[in-house]
């Protein structure tokens, strides 16, 4: 050890110094907000995935398809073995998807709304498009806490055929109830109650196979620290919801 870091870890009188990061909680994060962080994505590998070419510039040592990928961390996660997962928000949206060679994989908006549903026809692949050309994609979208060893935020985003497993999933945890000790009777659990596990299955298509989700109830929340980081996660993102749903109140009255 420096002398320069004994000094920084001694307290006068020679003590060693403590560290204290829980004291020190969240300083120097109070400049940053949502709009500042990345949204971090629990990608589900394909076998044309750019994470598992080689070659690609955004290709990730070690990735398969059939693989889960969370796109902040940089983590990998065996599909096949599976994951546990606890769920903390849902939400459907009805985002906006340019042609791939305009949009280069971006939704041009995040979400119209199930109302714009009205302006759309189906075409002969069952794809819901606007008069403009660009499609609406019909989105679930599940945000979890990943349960590790270090516990990490992600949101899971299914669509297309994907969108039945997300409704099984939903039955899952609607069915979930615990007895009201006043009452006896049978309450709603809360859906961050409950630890799921997430695995990959592959399928087979006409053409080509694909990998899929799988989702089973695996346990209830057995940790308090864990529980209280999901109840948190979900508190956050309903007040998000909120103020989203009353913006878009005040810009409809601002149109009249």
């Amino acid at each position: 050890m420096s002398q320069e870091t004994s000094d920084i870890v001694k307290k006068q009188g020679g003590a060693l110094a403590t560290l204290d990061f829980v004291k020190d909680s969240g300083m120097g994060l109070e400049n940053i907000d949502k709009g500042d962080l990345a949204l971090p994505f629990l990608k589900l590998l394909q076998s044309g995935s750019d994470e598992t070419k080689k070659k690609h510039a955004k290709y990730v040592d070690g990735a398969e398809a059939g693989m889960f990928y969370n796109t902040v961390t940089k983590k990998l996660y065996d599909g096949e073995k599976g994951i546990e997962i606890i769920p903390v928000f849902y939400k459907m949206t009805y985002p906006e998807w340019a042609p791939f060679e305009k949009s280069e994989g971006r939704p041009v908006h995040p979400d119209r709304g199930a109302e714009v549903l009205q302006q759309t026809t189906q075409n002969d692949r069952n794809k819901d498009m606007l008069k403009s050309g660009n499609e609406i994609i019909k989105t679930a979208n599940h945000f979890v806490i990943i349960n590790g060893d270090r516990p990490e935020k992600a949101l899971i985003t299914m669509k297309s055929t994907q969108l039945k497993e997300s409704r099984s999933w939903n039955s899952l945890m609607e069915n979930e109830f615990e007895i009201d000790p006043n009452t006896k009777k049978a309450v709603a659990a809360p859906i961050f109650s409950r630890v799921y596990r997430l695995k990959s299955v592959e399928n087979a298509g006409s053409n080509f196979n694909w990998h899929g989700y799988k989702i089973s109830l695996s346990r209830k929340v057995d940790n308090a620290g864990i529980y209280q980081m999901a109840k948190d996660f979900h508190n956050s993102l309903k007040k998000s919801a909120q103020k989203k749903a009353e913006n878009s109140i005040e810009e409809g009255k601002s149109n009249y």
